[in-house]
């Protein structure tokens, strides 16, 4: 390079350096949040790198010859041009592409671009992508894109084409990790507007439970990507067993309940064994992925209402022979074609064979009236005194409910609310009141005589409900009713209630509807009177404290869709944060190193169990209590949130 060509290089690199700091520092675009590693670098590195990456496809023809070209942008989430060979700004984007048609309405994609692969199963072929094609620069951030391979002389250009795009961006010498991005176009080669599209279940519905998809190592993050290479053109080598997304994902979800599983087999795809797999959703509840269009936007979200196939529910019930009509109520089916005439979209009864019918969560059944008991007031709440509850019963529809009619009711009390230590609980169903919903209750418990602070009241119950009595269909549903919790200071005066770590409508992202212990916590708050510091169990005395039960679980027994490092999918108002809240109370736990631990440590080695961690713990505590927060409080060098960032 003459001296001319690099002093205009670094007058262009400077260009762009200058024009990105004023964009970033303009304040306009998305800002870097808590969960992001830019969020806590320096200022000027951050100007400097931009890091981020998105992709944008704007444009797609397809030449006389086969010849496929894209028009693709690389920016930052700013909107600023990227250099794609990492010269002019910092880091080196790789990027493959795919290209797939819709044959016609609700079916999947075909893919142009296949590949053979060798395994167990044999020699399979399989959609694909491609990256050696030819690159042109446009302008900074702006390319095409000209595919190695063509789509055949023969092929429809009436039917929807789609071109995608995935790839990341890498930042690793700047200590930012790899950015991940993928777009598609959706176009119709003669001119016409797109109106034939795979649009069933939006990325949005799967980032509930994923946190942010990034299949593949990380670069397919969404289900509009997934869809091209997903379908019935790729069998895996490995067992031969199809991929098509329609059954792949309704398997792996379903992972343990599969009929085949429960009989003895394993279902595996690529070496992966998703038999231990524990949807967290109730099995029935199709809704919890296929979101209607108000909740995630997917333009077929109905797709598995109105139009039944085999494939897709066979994949869930896949003890049924569609061949021969076993456990198909001995019904041989050899086409889709007539799947809805007997599986309609909605039947006149909840549990009929209608798919919306058949796939009915109980406690959202319309035969229940359903039960609402709500703590409306307590009294007398003060040191050696006996609190008076009163509390409402009705239906969802308001309508006041005999007591007498309900199965099971149960108060619990416990307090001081800063942490939980021990609780009391007692039947209610012999609670009395002037018969219009309304209950009064005398607890036999008294408080201590030095209870002080605020005090924490929950209630639980259900009625069991038959419905469709006397038909095959018959069947008790234990109709509950969602918690009620209640907060009261001991002796009057303000109340300050429990922390609010997690919230139930962050679990909800994922399990759909808490229904522990048989749907009677269904509350996060609810959940703390039994799982407190002290609950311990077995000859092993291990914990069952909510903190490290809950860390455990998602940690270490199942397989926790989302990223753990990311604390705010289930942490609310960053609630992760340290230092904690005074006056917590140590962890009884026979299996942890240090016993009773402190609740700081108990909260982080939960998920941090290795001896290291637990030698850091040890040497940070004395007599004194934990300094975890010196180094880990919320605006400190190893702050949890930063450690924790993506």
């Amino acid at each position: 390079m003459s001296k001319q060509s690099r002093i205009i290089s670094l007058f262009a690199i400077a260009c762009v350096i200058a024009l990105a700091a004023a964009a970033l520092s303009a304040g306009d675009g998305p800002a870097f949040r808590p969960t992001e590693k830019a969020f806590y670098a320096d200022q000027a590195l951050v100007n400097f790198v931009r890091p981020g990456l998105a992709f944008k496809i704007t444009k797609a023809e397809i030449a006389a010859d086969g010849t496929v070209t894209a028009w693709v942008s690389m920016t930052d989430p700013k909107g600023m041009g990227l250099d794609r060979e990492g010269i002019v700004t910092p880091g080196v984007i790789s990027a493959s592409f795919l290209i797939g048609y819709i044959p016609g309405n609700n079916v999947p994609y075909v893919s142009y671009i296949t590949r053979s692969r060798t395994g167990a199963a044999g020699t399979v072929t399989q959609a694909t992508g491609e990256s050696n094609g030819k690159w042109s620069k446009i302008a900074e951030g702006s390319y095409t894109y000209t595919f190695s391979n063509k789509v055949p002389a023969s092929y429809d250009k009436t039917a929807t084409h789609t071109v995608a795009v995935y790839g990341s961006r890498n930042l690793d010498e700047f200590e930012l990790g790899r950015n991940y991005s993928d777009a598609v176009y959706n176009f119709v080669p003669n001119g016409a507007p797109v109106t034939v599209v795979r649009d069933i279940i939006r990325t949005q519905s799967c980032n509930n439970c994923h946190d942010s998809l990034g299949m593949h190592g990380g670069s397919r993050k969404s289900m509009e990507v997934c869809n091209i290479c997903h379908t019935p053109q790729t069998p895996s080598s490995a067992e031969g067993v199809t991929t098509d997304m329609r059954v792949m994902i309704h398997k792996i979800h379903f992972g343990a309940n599969l009929p085949s599983v429960k009989a003895g087999k394993k279902y595996t795809v690529a070496g992966n064994d998703y038999s231990t797999v524990g949807f967290p959703a109730p099995a029935m509840a199709c809704k919890a992925c296929h979101q209607d269009k108000s909740a995630a936007g997917a333009t077929q979200a109905s797709n598995y209402l109105a139009n039944p196939t085999r494939s897709a529910c066979g994949s869930c019930h896949d003890d049924v022979n569609f061949a021969t009509g076993e456990n198909h109520a001995g019904m041989p089916q050899f086409s889709d074609n007539q799947c809805k005439n007997c599986h309609q979209p909605k039947g006149e009864l909840d549990f009929d064979t209608s798919i919306s019918g058949a796939h009915t969560v109980p406690i959202e059944s319309s035969l229940v009236a359903g039960v609402v008991a709500k703590i409306i007031a307590v009294d007398n709440v003060a040191p050696g005194k006996s609190p008076v509850l009163t509390f409402s019963l009705n239906d969802k529809k308001g309508n006041p409910i005999d007591i007498k009619t309900i199965t099971s009711l149960r108060v619990y009390m416990s307090g001081p609310a800063t942490d939980i230590p021990s609780y009391i609980r007692e039947d209610v169903l012999k609670a009395e009141g002037p018969g219009d919903g309304r209950y009064f209750w005398t607890m036999a418990a008294k408080l201590p005589a030095d209870a002080k602070g605020a005090w924490q009241f929950g209630m639980e119950g259900y009625r069991t409900t038959t419905v469709l009595a006397g038909t095959q269909k018959q069947r008790s549903i234990r109709d509950y009713t969602p918690n009620s919790v209640f907060w009261a200071a001991a002796g009057g005066g303000p109340v300050t209630p429990r922390r609010t770590v997690v919230s139930t409508q962050n679990c909800n992202k994922c399990h759909y509807v808490l229904e522990f212990h048989g749907g009677n916590r269904n509350d996060a708050q609810m959940c703390t009177f039994c799982h407190n510091p002290n609950l311990v169990a077995g000859s092993e005395q291990t914990s069952w404290n909510y903190a490290t039960m809950i860390h455990r679980y998602h940690g270490e027994e199942v397989a926790y869709p989302g990223r753990l490092n990311n604390c705010g999918q289930c942490h609310t108002g960053n609630s992760q944060n340290l230092p904690l809240q005074d006056g917590l109370l140590p962890v009884k736990n026979g299996l942890a190193p240090i016993n009773p631990t402190g609740a700081t440590t108990n909260a982080c080695l939960s998920c941090h169990n290795t001896t290291l961690a637990w030698q850091h713990a040890a040497s940070n505590t004395t007599s004194l209590g934990e300094s975890c927060a010196v180094c880990h409080g919320a605006n400190s060098q190893f702050s949890v949130s930063k450690v924790h960032a993506q």
